[in-house]
C-alpha cells in the first residue's frame, strides 16, 4: 500500500460517522445530528486540504492509494484524483454538511437512520469519484443506490415506494450490462498478460470495432440513465418529487454527475472510436433532451417538478459540451456540472423551505411572497439568474463554454441547443414572477416566516459560490485544463476504425 492517506480518509470519513450515528441512543436525535454534521463537516475540510496540495500544472493522477484487495483476480484498492474529479469530490463535500444541517428541522422520524443512510451515499459518491479501479469503481457506484433507494422510500412522499422502485430497477438493470462489459474488457486485455481492473493499463486495450461498439453501448446505458439522458429519464421527476428536500439536493446536486463523470473518465477514453461514432447520435439526444425538459418544465404546476425537469435540460448541455470532444467543450461541461449542482440543489433547498411552511409546491398557491418574505426572495432571485445564466454568476461561463466549444465541432447542434437557453429563461422567470411577485393571492402567505439563522447559514454559502464562480472562474479552469487536454487527446488519437464503426452504427457495410 502506498504511503498516501488522504484519498482514503476522504472517502471512508463518512462512513465511519454513519456507524457511529447508529450508536447514538434513539432517544437523542440531536446527538445524530450533530454527530453526521460534524463528520461531513471534517470531511469537507479535508477536501479543502486536497484542494491545496493539488497541483494544477500536471495532468497526473495525484495522491494516489494503491494496493492488493483480491490480488488473485487482479483486483485492487487504487484511488487518485485529476483535475476532473478534484472539484466533484469538492461539490460532495460541501452539499453534504448543508444538507444535513437543513435536515435537522425537516427530518422528526428515523433521525438516526436517515443520517446514517446520507453519510453511506456519501462515501458511495466519493468512492466513485476517486476509485481508479474498475472492480472498485463499480462497488461504489452500487453502494450509492442502497442509501438513496431507503431516503427516498422511507422519507419520500405519498408515493415513495414506486418512486423508490422506480430509481432501483433503471439504474441497476443498466448497472449490470456495465458488469458484464467490466468483465469482458479485462478479459481481452489479460489475453496473454496478467488480469487487472487498473483503469490506467485498461485505456490501453486493443479491441475491434465489434467490441469497442457494443462495450460502449454497455456502459454508456449504465451512464446515459444516470444522467438521465432523454429518454430514459423517466425515473427522474418521481424520485425527485417523492424524495425528502435533502435527498433531492444530493441527487440532482451529485448523483446526476456520476453519469456524466462516466462517460468522460470511463466511456469515452476506453472506447475512443466507438465514441466518435456515436457522438452524432449522443449530440441529437442530448439536444431533443435539452428542448423536451425545458418545455415540459414550462407547463409544470408543482414547483419541485419544475426543477426537475429543468435537470433533464440543463444536464443535456453537459453532454453537448463533453461529446464536441474538445478542450473548451468538455472544460465548460466540467463546469456546468459544478454550477448545476450549486443552483440547482439550491432550488431545491428553497422549494423545501416553502414547503415546510405551507405544505405545498404547487405554483398557484403562491404569489407575493416579496412582502413577506424578502430575505428569501433575495436568494431565490439570485439562484434564478444563476440558473438561466445570468452573466457575472456561474451558469454563464459554463454554457458560454460549452456552446463555444460545441460550436466548433457540430454548428447545427449548438443551433438547436441555443433555443434551450430561451426556453430555460422563460420557464424560469415566469415561474419566479407567479410565485414571488404579484399580489398576495392566499391569506396563508401573509404572516409566513423568512428565511430562519439556520437557513441562512445553508444557502449563503451556495449563493456566494454562485457569485464567486461568476466573476473569478480562472482558479477551477486552471486546475482542470491539463487533465481536460490528456483526455481530449486521448480520444481524439484514436480515429483508426471509428469510420468501419459509424458504417455498423448506420447499418452500412
Amino acid at each position: 500500500m502506498t504511503g498516501n492517506v488522504l484519498l482514503s480518509l476522504i472517502v471512508w470519513t463518512p462512513l465511519v460517522g454513519a456507524l457511529l450515528v447508529l450508536l447514538v441512543p434513539r432517544d437523542q436525535p440531536d446527538g445524530a445530528r450533530r454527530a453526521a454534521f460534524a463528520f461531513s463537516s471534517l470531511t469537507f475540510v479535508l477536501s479543502l486540504a486536497l484542494w491545496a496540495g493539488f497541483r494544477a500544472d500536471t495532468a497526473d493522477f495525484q495522491w494516489i492509494e494503491q494496493g492488493a484487495w483480491v490480488p488473485s483476480f487482479g483486483i485492487q484498492y487504487i484511488l487518485g484524483v485529476d483535475g476532473v474529479s478534484l472539484f466533484l469530490v469538492l461539490l460532495t463535500t460541501f452539499l453534504t454538511p448543508l444538507v444535513i444541517l437543513f435536515s435537522f428541522g425537516d427530518i422528526t422520524t428515523r433521525v438516526k437512520e436517515y443520517f446514517f443512510f446520507l453519510l453511506m451515499l456519501e462515501t458511495g459518491m466519493l468512492g466513485a469519484f476517486l476509485a481508479l479501479d474498475l472492480f472498485l469503481f463499480y462497488v461504489f457506484w452500487e453502494l450509492m443506490l442502497i442509501p438513496m433507494y431507503f431516503i427516498i422510500g422511507v422519507w419520500g412522499g405519498a408515493r415513495r415506494i414506486y418512486a423508490s422502485l422506480k430509481f432501483l430497477i433503471y439504474t441497476l438493470a443498466a448497472s449490470l450490462l456495465m458488469l458484464v462489459a467490466i468483465l469482458y474488457l479485462v478479459s481481452v486485455h489479460a489475453h496473454g498478460a496478467a488480469v487487472t481492473f487498473d483503469v490506467r493499463e485498461l485505456y490501453g486495450t486493443v479491441l475491434s470495432p465489434t467490441e469497442q461498439l457494443w462495450l460502449f453501448t454497455a456502459f454508456a446505458l449504465a451512464f446515459a440513465v444516470k444522467v438521465p439522458m432523454f429518454p430514459l429519464h423517466t425515473w427522474l421527476p418521481d424520485a425527485h418529487v417523492e424524495a425528502p428536500t435533502g435527498g433531492s439536493v444530493i441527487l440532482a446536486g451529485v448523483l446526476l454527475k456520476m453519469g456524466t463523470y462516466g462517460f468522460l473518465r470511463f466511456a469515452m477514453p476506453l472506447f475512443p472510436d466507438a465514441t466518435r461514432a456515436a457522438t452524432p447520435l449522443i449530440l441529437a439526444l442530448a439536444v431533443v433532451g435539452i428542448l423536451y425538459g425545458a418545455a415540459v418544465a414550462m407547463v409544470q404546476p408543482d414547483l419541485k417538478k419544475l426543477v426537475a425537469y429543468s435537470s433533464v435540460s440543463h444536464l443535456g448541455f453537459v453532454m453537448l459540451g463533453l461529446f464536441a470532444v474538445n478542450t473548451i467543450g468538455v472544460e465548460g461541461a466540467i463546469y456546468q456540472m459544478l454550477n448545476h449542482g450549486l443552483s440547482t440543489g439550491a432550488l431545491f433547498l428553497l422549494v423545501g423551505v416553502i414547503y415546510g411552511r405551507r405544505h405545498t409546491r404547487a405554483i398557484a398557491d403562491f404569489g407575493g411572497l416579496w412582502k413577506p418574505l424578502p430575505r428569501y426572495a433575495a436568494v431565490f432571485l439570485v439562484v434564478m439568474l444563476s440558473s438561466i445564466g445570468l452573466p457575472g454568476l456561474n451558469g454563464f461561463i459554463g454554457e458560454f463554454l460549452i456552446l463555444l466549444g460545441s460550436f466548433a465541432a457540430n454548428r447545427a447542434a449548438t443551433v438547436f441547443a441555443s433555443g434551450g437557453l430561451v426556453l430555460g429563461a422563460v420557464y424560469m422567470l415566469w415561474m419566479f414572477q407567479r410565485v414571488i411577485f404579484g399580489p398576495l393571492r392566499h391569506e396563508e402567505n401573509a404572516h409566513l416566516q423568512d428565511l430562519t439563522g439556520r437557513e441562512i447559514a445553508v444557502l449563503a454559502p451556495v449563493v456566494a459560490m454562485i457569485v464567486v464562480m461568476g466573476v473569478y472562474p480562472r482558479p477551477f479552469l486552471r486546475a482542470m485544463e491539463p487533465s481536460v487536454k490528456a483526455l481530449v487527446a486521448r480520444i481524439e488519437a484514436h480515429d483508426g476504425p471509428a469510420t468501419r464503426i459509424a458504417a455498423r452504427v448506420n447499418g452500412q457495410r
